[in-house]
């Protein structure tokens, strides 16, 4: 009897997994992240943290719902076997995990078997995901920040270490609660969790509503950015060619059209570490090229002087290269030792803090004020090409990734909420792609076209999405939520920081996105009338 459960289990098991495997359609593995892998920029890891968690509920839910429909089938075919059909399987698993408990069977399995365990990470393989989040290739626009902030933009860029790493800190406290016997345990799971718990019980779903939202924002803006910085740096690569910057833009995305037939994004991650890689060598050549200038550095061009009107966008700039908030609930519960997330998120943060200011203010003495917006643009023809080139490849190649995160954001929340769906599934019986759901995706991929055409201009929009989303999900939300779950238990001062923080914050926000806005306003109806 023994022997035939075993065989029983596995063969459902193996069909289960198979099944899976067809309908987990654009589900982003987490494998890649464990091992390092993780996407060279903050949008990239955001994207993978947040779809991984989506992928093991939903794996997980698919597969308590195969098995109980297995051992239902069963049941009606042999019901002199209902003993072992009970057996089998617990019909009273649902996808959203209620139920009782699997006990253990007589062979000494247990629900292990039938849940998949999520490989624990070390403190420095969270620290490699961390690093890559906030040291991509929008460090690039770092320079152009301190053009218009001087000193002060070297301390926003310290300033903003320093506070997303207390954010980050706090967001992960307000996963904890106390339970009765005084233990600290862990009782939410995600950001989303998070803004719902403050909003309840009057409205127990919208922060869950907002973060989202902010969400889908800073993806789809990403891969405007992604488009708007490949037209760019191949027009200034090839400046005697008679291709425009949209004309550039265009041909980027029609590379960029096949991501919305892609089922998985094995073939793409593979060579995220390449892209990580490529990115580093590619800011080493920057800082040796900067050094080799160092007897023509233009240190009387910094100043204590700030120009009103587009600094508030540099501090969107500098806010946008440190936000991933969205990601770290994951990260810190994938924690072999969830002890040492605040050792690595110190040492991460003082890492990118003099890495960042370093290379900012090194390549702003090298071109003063001829800084243009992408710094590779300043470098001399012959290594602009090469340079450029690289990073065009990066961020074509870095595009799927929040890419799919967004994809996967609106369509659990408008196709794959059971009766809550605002529209029917994407996906059929078969697991293949419906039509609108192609529609969708090949909808999402022109939308950025559209934009990266009519607001051609990289730091406008990276300044615009730091002030909206980067300061609302790093300085607003973490610093209110804390002050809601925790108010009871916080000292003076932390009280102090968090109110601090979301003044600041707020204010940064605002005078940004009025200014960002202003530019880009300014820029769509030059597009539009040219």
């Amino acid at each position: 009897m023994a022997t035939l459960i075993r065989s029983k289990l596995s063969n459902k098991l193996s069909n289960a997994a198979t099944t899976v495997s067809n309908k987990s359609q654009a589900k982003v593995s987490g494998m890649f992240a464990r091992m390092g892998f993780q996407a060279a920029t903050d949008e990239e890891a955001l994207g993978f943290a947040a779809c991984d968690d989506l992928d093991y509920d939903h794996r997980q839910g698919m597969q308590m719902d195969i098995l109980a429909a297995d051992d239902k089938a069963a049941a009606e075919g042999g019901g002199g076997e209902g003993g072992d059909a009970g057996l089998d399987g617990d019909s009273h698993y649902q996808r959203d995990g209620t139920g009782p408990s699997r006990s253990s069977s007589k062979d000494g399995g247990s629900n292990n078997e039938l849940s998949e365990d999520k490989p624990k990470i070390t403190a420095w393989e969270a620290g490699w995901n961390v690093t890559n989040a906030i040291q991509g290739m929008f460090v690039l626009g770092l320079p152009y920040a301190i053009l218009h902030g001087g000193y002060l933009g070297l301390f926003l860029i310290i300033f903003a270490a320093v506070v997303c790493c207390y954010t980050g800190k706090i967001l992960i406290a307000c996963l904890y609660e106390e339970d009765e016997d005084g233990r600290v345990v862990r009782v939410r799971d995600s950001y989303v969790d998070i803004a719902n718990a403050c909003g309840a019980p009057r409205f127990p779903s919208l922060g869950g509503h907002v973060v989202n939202v902010a969400q889908i924002i800073e993806l789809v803006m990403t891969c405007i950015l992604y488009v708007v910085v490949s037209g760019n740096l191949m027009y200034n690569s090839f400046p005697n060619m008679p291709i425009s910057q949209k004309s550039w833009a265009i041909i980027a995305t029609a590379a960029l059209l096949p991501c919305a037939f892609l089922k998985n994004l094995k073939a793409v991650s593979k060579f995220s570490l390449l892209c990580t890689l490529a990115h580093f060598v590619i800011n080493v050549l920057v800082i040796a090229y900067c050094l080799s200038r160092a007897r023509v550095w233009a240190w009387d061009k910094v100043k204590f002087y700030i120009d009103v009107k587009k600094f508030p966008i540099s501090i969107g700039i500098i806010v946008f290269s440190y936000t991933s908030q969205i990601f770290l609930p994951s990260l810190e519960g994938n924690m072999q030792k969830p002890s040492e997330f605040h050792c690595m998120m110190n040492w991460t943060h003082i890492a990118a803090c003099i890495l960042k200011g370093l290379f900012a203010l090194v390549a702003y003495l090298t071109w003063a004020d001829a800084t243009k917006e992408v710094i590779t643009d300043n470098l001399p023809p012959g290594i602009r090409a090469v340079v450029n080139i690289f990073l065009v490849a990066k961020a074509l190649l870095s595009y799927p990734l929040p890419f799919f995160a967004a994809v996967e954001v609106l369509e659990k929340s408008f196709f794959q909420e059971g009766g809550r769906a605002f529209f029917p599934d994407c996906y059929g019986g078969d697991g293949r792609l419906k039509s609108w759901g192609l529609s969708l995706r090949c909808g999402l991929v022109v939308f950025t076209l559209l934009m990266a055409i009519y607001v051609p201009h990289f730091a406008l929009l990276m300044g615009l999405t730091g002030s909206l989303t980067g300061a609302g999900l790093c300085f607003l939300l973490p610093s209110l939520f804390h002050l809601k779950l925790l108010w009871r238990k916080l000292q003076w001062h932390q009280v102090f920081f968090d109110v601090a923080i979301f003044v600041i914050g707020g204010i940064c926000s605002i005078s940004g996105f009025i200014h960002s806005m202003e530019g880009l306003v300014e820029a769509f109806k030059y597009n539009i009338e040219e």
